[in-house]
């Protein structure tokens, strides 16, 4: 039977998108990294959305398939704070002077 959009858009859990996919997954690297891994297929596809506009949806599914197969990958090598997928890795933090800020006169 083959899958449908609509069937991938009712997914919530990453285990969900690897079943869905039928992709091999390590459950205890999935369970330490579920939020980055669906941020970055979520950083994948997003990159991808001019090439994917014009694919039938089997060929969009399989570019769905191979972006979270790269991102499950990236997180076999990689770790959440390598990354910085989210805002919070990435802001500079108010009313806080970093050590690197403090010169010497």
């Amino acid at each position: 039977m083959s899958k449908t959009l609509a069937e991938f858009n009712q997914l919530v859990d990453a285990e969900q998108y690897f079943e869905f996919f039928e992709l091999p997954y390590d459950p205890q690297v999935v369970n330490v990294n579920r939020l980055h891994v669906l941020q970055k297929f979520s950083n994948l596809v997003k990159e991808r959305a001019s090439e994917l506009s014009g694919l039938s949806e089997a060929e969009a599914l399989e570019q769905y398939r191979l972006a979270l197969q790269q991102a499950y990958d990236l997180f076999l090598t990689s770790n959440s704070v390598e990354q910085k997928l989210f805002k919070v890795f990435n802001e500079k933090p108010q009313n806080v002077v970093m050590l690197s800020e403090v010169g010497s006169d």
